[in-house]
């Protein structure tokens, strides 16, 4: 496929929110690579996952075209959006696995190396979920980087840009988001 402009993302996504679905299924064809690559980051390295990246992707889609229109202006706010999706259906699926009805632990999503420097290989998403929502409490713009990053696979500019925070300001609270969630993860808190 022919690399699609940033205009005419921003058209697609204009005439989505006036409730065209045509757009809003070309924007999905257009920015799926996106989408695919975000829960790859998050499903692709764990053997024996019940769900797979693929998968999530597709629950993202499924769970846009639920939503109707949605104003969004831009390619990041859009993925923006993916990534608080993705962040829901990842909890929901670790909690499904988790009941007593289904027996079996969390589902285990691996952690990039760079997120919070952990020696492990992933880390629990129910955990960080909580971790996320104890960050909020105290410092609600820094649980949103991460859930950017993270789940959303936004760069530090891009997720800047969302949060209408300088470059420097996103990369101070990244480096100090990591640290606490760092912390919160292994029980030091």
């Amino acid at each position: 496929m022919a690399k699609v402009e940033q205009n005419d993302i921003t058209g697609m996504l204009a005439a989505w929110a006036n409730g065209n679905d045509d757009a809003r299924d070309r924007l999905v064809s257009v920015l799926y690579p996106a989408l695919r690559r975000i829960a790859r980051q998050h499903l692709g390295r764990r053997a024996g996952e019940s769900l797979e990246s693929a998968a999530l992707a597709h629950e993202v889609y499924l769970k846009l075209i639920s939503a109707g229109a949605i104003q969004c202006e831009s390619r990041t706010h859009f993925l923006a959006i993916c990534a608080q999706m993705s962040r829901r259906i990842l909890v929901d699926h670790a909690r499904r696995r988790k009941s007593a009805k289904r027996g079996g632990d969390a589902l285990q999503v691996p952690l990039d190396e760079e997120l919070l420097q952990a020696e492990s290989g992933g880390i629990e998403v129910m955990a960080l979920d909580r971790a996320l929502e104890a960050l909020a409490t105290i410092d609600g713009r820094k649980s949103r980087l991460v859930e950017l990053r993270y789940f959303g696979g936004l760069s530090v500019e891009e997720a800047a840009g969302i949060l209408g925070v300088s470059k420097e300001t996103a990369k101070r609270d990244w480096k100090m988001a990591r640290a606490w969630l760092y912390a919160e993860l292994a029980g030091e808190q």
